[in-house]
């Protein structure tokens, strides 16, 4: 348990920091006199950073112990918080911005590993379950605590009230945090490092960047990105097939609920996105709400999404993925249709009923769907496991918002040009409406594959052999 503690303390305040800074970007463009191109950098930086250090987080946990690598990390997470809280001016904000990066990138695998390591598998749902509660309450109230922080504190507050409880986290850590990973310091291949440093940093760097220009994707800045992003992913992947000690062990795919587990969470994932990213522009356009109060009606949704997920991962342990997963896929795709029927005279509940259904069906299906991939691991391979599948979260979440802010646009800017009076404010409305309604749609399409995925899914057996071969 005090392992459990010291862990969880850490990551809710790691998590709870990515979320804490969005409200007040408005506030560090007055206080600094820089851009939203600029100021934006907290954030794009921020998932650039850990898309590029999650990739190794699998050599560093077979380079170092449990209690070397939870402080090391958490000890560059409060250097970086600090730096910020004192920055006299942006660069160096961003430069704290950029560490704290750093220390919540490598927070995940380490934790993830660490429970897979110190549980058995029919007792990983809950725990997983607890962690899955860390992960989206700690996002959840980010939003609102910044608000109030911001408001009557200052901007600067939003770091120093997190320094005070990541040192009682190294400080608890360091007397109860105990080894449980094995150091097996197997070889750097530097050449896999820099293809992975490239690649999944070009790749979230060109994402992130669409929006920063009108051209969108046909910017250089950002196809060529992602076109060289894609070229080192590509390289990275072909070349840890190859090794002997790969940098992150791709062979993971050879199991099936692994696999299975990766694209029940892309679909999720995307899910979320469609959500968390255009509803609030939604509801401050067309249903005119302030922002405060569009994160009021998400508020209730994501609170319950982490007071169930434990009590999912108690029902995983119990009856398995099918059970969980079969009616909550379906729901699913039943409220990813209600949100693709959205008007401009749609009543606030059924949006605060849409978001409570989508994020309780979260709560069933991702963290299930990670505990039984990861269940059918070798115990050798927990460490590339979990560092895959935290890659993806960064990845997925650039690509993600990009591409459903591109959808939007794009069909928002085909009504227009379609109608007789596009400067109407009601106009414009109706044609933003119709790029919600398009994202959700396809949102829908994808859900209807994460059904077809609920009805082959099994609980999965451990991998006890050292070979490569999964179980039938």
């Amino acid at each position: 348990m005090p392992i459990m503690i010291s862990l969880i303390i850490g990551a809710f305040f790691a998590i709870l920091n990515e979320t804490l800074l969005n409200i007040a970007l408005t506030t560090l463009m007055d206080e600094f006199n820089i851009s939203l191109t600029t100021v934006q950098w907290m954030a794009t930086g921020f998932m650039l950073v850990m898309g590029v250090v999650i990739p190794v987080s699998a050599l560093l946990l077979q380079w170092f112990t449990t209690r070397q690598l939870f402080l090391g990390t958490m000890v560059i997470f409060t250097i970086g918080t600090s730096i910020s809280a004192v920055s006299p001016n942006f660069p160096i904000l961003l430069i704290g911005r950029l560490i704290q990066a750093i220390g919540t990138g490598l927070l995940m695998p380490i934790i993830f590993n660490v429970f897979l390591l110190i549980f058995p598998p029919e007792k990983r749902g809950k725990i997983m379950g607890i962690v899955g509660l860390v992960i989206m309450f700690a996002p959840a109230i980010g939003p609102t605590l910044s608000g109030i922080i911001v408001e009557y504190l200052g901007w600067r507050y939003l770091f120093i009230t997190v320094i005070p409880f990541a040192v009682f986290s190294i400080a608890f850590a360091y007397k109860y945090l105990i080894n449980v990973s094995e150091v097996t310091k197997p070889k750097i291949d530097i050449l896999s490092i820099i293809f992975s440093t490239v690649g999944f940093g070009s790749v979230v760097y060109g994402f992130s960047a669409v929006g920063e220009s009108a051209s969108g994707f046909l910017s250089p800045n950002v196809y060529i990105s992602i076109s060289v992003g894609v070229i080192g992913v590509v390289l990275f992947s072909f070349r840890q097939l190859k090794l002997e000690q790969p940098v992150m062990d791709l062979r993971v795919f050879k199991y099936p609920m692994y696999t299975h587990a990766v694209l029940m969470f892309l679909i999720i994932m995307m899910a979320m996105f469609a959500s968390e990213i255009i509803l609030p522009i939604y509801m401050q356009g067309p249903l005119a709400l302030t922002a405060a109060t569009a994160g009021l009606v998400l508020l209730p949704g994501s609170i319950l999404n982490g007071i169930m997920s434990p009590f999912m991962g108690h029902l995983f342990d119990k009856f398995g993925p099918r059970f969980l997963m079969i009616p909550a896929t379906i729901i699913l795709s039943g409220t990813m249709f209600m949100m693709s029927r959205l008007s401009v005279d749609t009543s606030l509940w059924v949006i605060i009923v849409g978001y409570i259904l989508l994020m309780l069906t979260v709560s069933a299906i991702m963290m299930p769907a990670e505990t039984n991939g990861l269940n059918q691991l070798p115990k050798r391979l927990y460490p590339h496991g979990t560092a895959v599948m935290t890659t993806l979260q960064p990845v997925a979440g650039a690509i993600g918002v990009s591409v459903f802010i591109s959808i939007m646009n794009a069909r928002q800017l085909h009504f227009l040009q379609n109608v007789k009076t596009p400067q109407d404010p009601a106009t414009i409305n109706l044609a933003m409406v119709a790029g919600v309604e398009l994202v959700y749609f396809i949102a829908f399409a994808m859900s209807l594959a994460a059904v077809i995925l609920a009805f082959i899914v099994y609980r999965a057996v451990p991998e006890k052999e050292t070979g490569d071969l999964p179980n039938n």
